[in-house]
Order: structure tokens, then sequence, then C-alpha cells
């Protein structure tokens, strides 16, 4: 009897330690900052998660899904709370992220191996119910994973003021690709 019990114990032990764990992020510490650029300057803010699972095979990662909560988007650099205001609103309109709509936003990593200075990611990104694939770089320091996103807005029919779509804009146009900075806090 005491075989069998040490027998079970063992294959439990090696089947946990052969699956995948997964793990939650710290959403209150985990950030995204955008970068959005036009032809007279640009813009920047935050946006915030909603949740993430990572799944990691022993201390390596290996997949995960993230959710982004669209109705916290911010703008940092105008001081002016109106005109502030005014972007912000304008960002989460129908002219850009249709957010009363599509209040998430949704990556799940596809794939994901270790590199030089990190790993290298490819997953699938949801925008206004579009799914396109992305591919970026992870770097990670202890319990922080950084790294950037560059998205073509268009893919995603966020349309407004791109030169792809309307004629003689000229110092009105935005440009189509904007970044996606994340700082992504994991729990010890």
């Amino acid at each position: 009897m005491k075989r069998i019990t040490l027998l079970i114990a063992a294959f439990t032990f090696i089947l946990t330690s052969a699956i995948a764990q997964e793990k939650q992020i710290d959403i209150n510490s985990s950030k995204i900052t955008w970068l959005g650029k036009k032809v007279t300057g640009e813009h920047t803010g935050h946006i915030k998660f909603k949740s993430a699972k990572l799944k990691w095979d022993k201390k390596k990662l290996k997949g995960g899904m993230f959710e982004v909560d669209m109705n916290s988007i911010t703008c940092t650099d105008i001081e002016n709370q109106d005109y502030n205001a005014k972007l912000v609103g304008h960002l989460k309109s129908d002219d850009f992220f249709s957010v009363d709509k599509y209040p998430l936003s949704v990556l799940k990593l596809t794939k994901v191996e270790g590199s030089e200075n990190g790993y290298k990611a490819e997953g699938n990104l949801t925008i206004k119910g579009k799914t396109h694939p992305v591919a970026f770089d992870i770097k990670q320091d202890g319990n922080v994973l950084k790294g950037k996103i560059t998205i073509d807005r268009t893919k995603y029919d966020v349309r407004y003021g791109s030169g792809k779509f309307f004629d003689n804009l000229g110092d009105k146009m935005i440009y189509d690709d904007f970044e996606l900075m994340f700082k992504v806090m994991l729990f010890k």
C-alpha cells in the first residue's frame, strides 16, 4: 500500500511539474502607455489592464492573454482640462475606438520563444472586434516584463485623419501607426 501511495505521489508531482502554470499579473502596478503621432506633433497617455493571465513552463513564459479596458484611456500630455477631456472623448468615440460598442481590447499570445534579450512573442490583437496578428519583443527583468507593440490602426477600422483614406488632410493628418509600450508587473 505504501508503494502505491508513493507511486501516486510521484506521478502527481511529475504531472503537475510538466503542466504549464497560469499566473495573474498585478494589474494595479502594470501599465500601458500609448503614443500617437500626427504631422504637427504627438499625444500620449495610458490605458489600464482589466485582466491578464500568463502561462509559464517552469520559469519561462509560454503564452497568455491580456484584456484592456478601453474606457480607461487617458491623455497625459495636455494640461488644459477641457482640451484633454475633448481629446479623450474623441478617442472613445466612433471616430477612433468606439468604446461604447467595444469596451475591451484583447491580446492573446500564440507563440513565445526565448531570445537573447528575453522573448520573441506573436499573438492576435483584437481592437473594435477586428483581429490581426502582431509580433513584438519582451524583455524580462526579475518580475517585470516590458515591451513595445507598433500597430497600424487602420487594420482595426480606426481611420480618422488617415492619409490612406482621406485626401487633402495637410497638417491635420494623423499617422496610421501608433505605439503601445507596456510594463507588466508579475506577482511574486
